[in-house]
């Protein structure tokens, strides 16, 4: 006869088992689930390859600011000195707005060129860390081209909304930044980098490190948008004078001003590399970083 004290219970099959799932034990499967859940979902969309977006959580629109702007100067309940100092802030925000609205701009016209491509493909699929600022204004302009878009979120203690431009299906949320930088990374075929901050900084030069040491081998177009703001924070020169970087990595850079131009730069580039027959065009999936 048995001699146990135990309940008679089912015990809980592990890969069911909430607890363990959340416990340090089990981190390297919550890291696999977070390459293999997207990899997945990328596959049933049909989505091989990207242009990242990267920049400012922080800027609106024009319109946005200009909104406020009019609220402040009609409303009540603020002291003259409070009301010169809100709008002396917003006229600040406006005029970093025009990133905002020249995102959308560039990102409405990539996805249109992308769209047109014809025979079926799907290619160059605009990608953004899913949040506001300047990720909302590239899904806004990939929406407004009725295209899919992809937003790669992640857990903050500060929480980044996802901003309502990301396809259905194709809004993600990570825990893991590491993972969430290599599904930017992995199937970009070009970089946009917007102002921004500390965020934004370290996605361009994670990026540049990876081409300058070769550890991303396939071409990849980077971007650098608004050269008066990224020559005022970065010091690129300098860094050559000081024999930091060598004079022809600044080639892994094109800057630009006007979301014509940059269009115009990477329709020609990612047809060069990737839609002529080239060595290194995109086929079946063979996309690897």
């Amino acid at each position: 006869m048995a001699n146990g004290s135990g309940s008679g219970m089912k015990a809980i099959k592990a890969y069911k088992n909430q607890k363990f799932l959340n416990s340090p034990d089990a981190r390297l499967i919550r890291i696999m689930a977070e390459y293999l859940e997207p990899l997945t979902r990328f596959r049933t969309h049909g989505i091989a390859d990207t242009i990242v977006f990267f920049g400012s959580a922080r800027f609106r629109s024009s319109a946005a600011v200009k909104y406020d702007m009019e609220q402040l100067q009609h409303g009540s309940g603020h002291t003259p000195d409070e009301i010169r100092e809100s709008f002396a802030k917003l006229e600040q925000e406006f005029a970093l707005s025009r990133y905002y609205d020249e995102a959308v701009i560039l990102s409405r016209k990539l996805t249109e060129w992308s769209k047109g491509l014809g025979k079926g493909q799907k290619r160059f699929i605009i990608c953004t860390g899913g949040g506001p600022g300047i990720m909302e204004a590239a899904n806004r302009g990939a929406s407004e081209a009725n295209g899919q878009s992809i937003g790669l979120n992640i857990t903050l203690p500060l929480e980044q909304s996802p901003n309502p431009y990301v396809t259905n299906d194709l809004g993600f949320e990570f825990h893991y930044f590491f993972m969430r930088k290599f599904w930017f990374v992995y199937l970009a075929k070009a970089l946009i980098i917007f102002p921004g901050g500390f965020g934004t900084l370290d996605e361009l030069f994670e990026v540049l490190t990876l081409i300058q040491t070769r550890r991303s081998r396939k071409p990849m177009p980077v971007v650098d948008y608004g050269p008066d703001y990224w020559n005022e924070v970065i010091n690129f020169e300098a860094l050559v004078r000081k024999g930091a970087i060598e004079p022809e990595d600044l080639n892994l850079i094109h800057f630009s001003n006007d979301p014509d131009e940059a269009f115009s730069y990477l329709a020609e580039t990612l047809t060069g590399l990737h839609l002529r027959g080239n060595k290194n065009s995109y086929s079946n999936g063979n996309h690897r970083p």
